[in-house]
């Protein structure tokens, strides 16, 4: 499957749904994944822009509108 056939996904998250760090990983339940016949895991860094797509599948996570994350000490 190529870039432009998959299949075009948005995650709206909630920082409550973000790590410590201010990411997600995917894949994701929050996305309807199942974890184990899917892509490698890797690590989204959602916080710093609002928003990171998977280079694997494409989803995209967002943060809804009006969410903050406020992380750090």
């Amino acid at each position: 499957m190529t870039t432009t056939e998959r299949k075009q996904t948005v995650v709206e998250v909630l920082a409550k749904d973000l790590n410590d760090n201010g990411g997600v990983f995917c894949p994701s339940p929050l996305a309807g994944m199942k974890i184990w016949n899917t892509h490698p895991r890797v690590y989204l860094d959602v916080a710093s822009t609002g928003e990171a797509r998977c280079s694997y599948c494409g989803t995209m996570y967002r943060l809804k509108a009006g969410e903050h994350f406020g992380g750090g000490h």
